[in-house]
């Protein structure tokens, strides 16, 4: 098993660990066991079988220094360029800026310019190359199929080769559809890695592409062994720690979510200080915080969600400024407004006070503005809702200019839910109905994307609330359940449940989404009136 020194030191404070960096403490890195057999010196051998182990866990800064280290010790090791290559490329965040296409590029002309020893090594580069080759002409998604395709043929040709497995499962999740329901992509990288699971227990790029490949709501319950895994078997990556929590979510687990993500985030500001010094929040930080927030609002630890929120305001600035930085940015604030239905505290939303390069996330900027909305509407604030329904409507269609069909999907579930709030507002309530149906119905073609636990308010949810609020509670009670078996213990649905079932005059029903929320908040911090509300009718 791989080992590293990594000194640390712990103190309480923003609702979650914060860690630094000290002397005289450390404990020995453990990254999971890895062989990556290549054609290049021992030291070489034995450096690049730990960076192999960092990239699997998707720690791509320090996979790329490791990747170094391997050239450094065997100039001629055309795998280590490989590796630079392959931590270049975020398979299953976000396309590559134009830096790391670059950085890629370059690393992958250099593997090929060193002339790999084996043919085994040549068809790995050159199906990474498929990749990388006129990044200027072809669009990301053709080169993302054309290299999974490339690697599938390395699959099949090096039957003996599991690293060749694991990789293509990898492809296959990173080119699978967000508007396939069938998994297709998924069950296959599945079927491929189980069987390598149970041989190699201890790899880390098994376990954490078995989360991924099971990462959705039909197929969540099959990812548990792997998620309880990952994070023992490479505890020093923030990330291991924090991928578990991807199937907690799916399945409302929430005391593990809880502490997958506490883990995670006292991990990831502990390597931010540490790399980029006091002050700095780092993209995979925040993505377990934006995680870690969500959960705290399932079981009403509102004090501890606030900490969330405040220590991310108190921020100076974000790296990298990605996909995961900007989701959670826009998403923890807005979560910890509309999950406690707090509408003047979504209303006053804005971003935060430190420069972000919003203008390459206007879907980003959908969140504060979805939730803008629903809180004006809510608060009777006619105007400032139409307004923010129109900036949903201008962003939706830059969005569309950028020809980001899933993204501007997105965004038109957030415009049609929230004219739905407003024509409700004005008392116009079969528009209101229609409108958030529609969002509904748009919002159930999509899977989400691993970036986020879960939208900060789901669409089916927001209709079963409308139904509520226009005294249908039948046709509520069934779209909470549709909504349930998408989002699993949601302790807003949860209550909604419980409120239609009692009005629809079903007791024993009502009784028992009671007792789940009772039960999810056996930890609460606050007492929401809800959560008293709950109480009482299971005691009663």
């Amino acid at each position: 098993m791989m080992r590293i020194s990594f000194a640390v030191a712990v103190t309480a404070a923003a609702g979650i660990l914060l860690v630094q960096p000290t002397s005289g403490q450390s404990t020995p890195e453990e990254l999971g066991e890895v062989h990556f057999s290549v054609s290049c010196n021992p030291d070489a051998q034995r450096r690049f079988d730990r960076a192999v182990s960092i990239l699997h866990s998707f720690w791509y800064e320090e996979a790329v220094k490791g990747f170094k280290t391997v050239i450094e010790a065997d100039p001629s090791c055309s795998m280590g360029y490989w590796g630079i290559a392959m931590s270049n490329w975020y398979q299953l965040w976000y396309p590559p800026n134009p830096a790391h296409l670059k950085e890629g590029l370059t690393a992958i002309q250099q593997a090929e310019s060193a002339v790999a020893k084996t043919e085994r090594e040549r068809d790995y580069i050159r199906a990474l190359e498929a990749f990388y080759r006129d990044s200027d002409k072809i669009d990301h998604r053709t080169r993302s199929l054309g290299y999974e395709k490339a690697m599938e043929q390395v699959y099949l040709r090096y039957p003996d080769d599991r690293e060749a497995a694991i990789f293509y499962a990898l492809a296959l999740n990173a080119t699978a559809l967000l508007t396939d329901k069938t998994y297709v992509n998924q069950r296959k990288a599945a079927a491929i890695l189980e069987p390598i699971l149970a041989q190699q227990s201890n790899h880390p790029g098994v376990a954490h592409y078995l989360i991924h490949s099971y990462d959705s709501e039909r197929l969540a319950e099959h990812g548990l062994p792997a998620a309880r895994r990952y994070a023992q078997i490479a505890p020093s990556v923030p990330h291991a720690l924090h991928m578990p929590s991807h199937i907690f979510t799916r399945l409302g687990l929430w005391q593990e979510d809880i502490n997958s993500n506490r883990h995670a985030a006292d991990a990831g500001i502990a390597y931010a200080r540490a790399t980029f010094g006091p002050g700095v929040g780092w993209d995979q930080a925040l993505h377990a915080m934006d995680y870690l927030e969500y959960a705290y609002l399932q079981v009403a630890q509102d004090r501890e969600a606030k900490q969330v929120r405040d220590s991310l305001v108190a921020l100076q600035k974000v790296t990298p400024e990605g996909l995961a930085a900007a989701y959670a940015i826009a998403a923890i604030p807005a979560r910890f407004a509309l999950e406690r239905r707090n509408w003047p505290e979504a209303v006053a939303l804005s971003a935060p006070p430190f420069v972000f390069p919003w203008d390459r996330f206007p879907h980003m900027l959908a969140i504060t503005s979805f939730a803008r909305a629903l809180g004006a509407a809510r608060t009777g604030d006619i105007a400032t809702a139409q307004n923010e329904v129109e900036r949903l409507q201008s962003l939706h269609q830059a969005l569309l200019e950028r020809r980001d069909v899933y993204w501007a999907d997105q965004v038109e579930v957030q415009r049609l839910g929230a004219a739905g709030a407003l024509a409700r507002a004005e008392g116009k309530d079969d528009e209101a109905v229609r409108l958030t149906r529609a969002a509904a119905d748009l919002d159930g073609t999509m899977d989400k994307l691993n970036v986020t636990p879960a939208e900060v308010l789901p669409a089916r949810e927001l209709l079963a609330d409308l139904l509520l609020d226009v005294n249908q509670p039948a046709e509520a009670l069934s779209e909470y359940e549709r909504s349930l078996g998408m989002e699993p213990k949601r302790f807003r649905s949860l209550v909604g449940a419980a409120r239609a079932a009692k009005m629809s005059g079903d007791a024993d029903k009502a009784r028992a989404f009671y007792a789940q929320i009772v039960d999810s908040c056996s930890s609460a911090t606050t007492e929401r009136p809800e959560l008293v509300e709950a109480r009482a009718f299971v005691t009663r």
